[in-house]
């Protein structure tokens, strides 16, 4: 089995190019930008950590690593939200998609991780 290709980026960048299946991954919509704009983008809002832990740890960066463990925490708890994205996985690349400025403390980063470890025992 080969491994999966899960891409991540700003939903504000330009989209990715070839077969990827796109996810926005946000419980917010991303200001600034249209519907319309991403409509080739499924919405897995669900996905998304939730709105009082995202409160809590508000770009706090020392908080990182607990914010981490409660989100994972949430997946744990919530497989129905990140089940379509491993099912998609399985049928070719993907890109997660969001919103905030920081690319190296995001949830996308770590939900990317998250999904890795979980479709790899399968």
């Amino acid at each position: 089995m080969t491994k999966p290709t899960i891409d991540i980026q700003r939903v504000y960048e330009a989209p990715p190019t070839g077969d990827h299946a796109c996810f926005l991954i946000d419980r917010l919509w991303p200001r600034g930008i249209r519907k319309e704009a991403l409509g080739h983008v499924e919405w897995l809002k669900d996905v998304a950590p939730s709105t009082p832990l995202r409160q809590w740890y508000h770009q706090n960066l020392s908080q990182w690593d607990e914010f981490g463990k409660r989100y994972l925490a949430e997946l744990d708890a919530n497989p129905e939200a990140w089940q379509p994205l491993a099912d998609a996985c399985a049928k070719g690349p993907i890109a997660l998609l969001y919103g905030t400025r920081d690319v190296e403390h995001n949830h996308a980063i770590l939900l990317r991780d998250y999904l890795l470890k979980k479709i790899k025992h399968k």
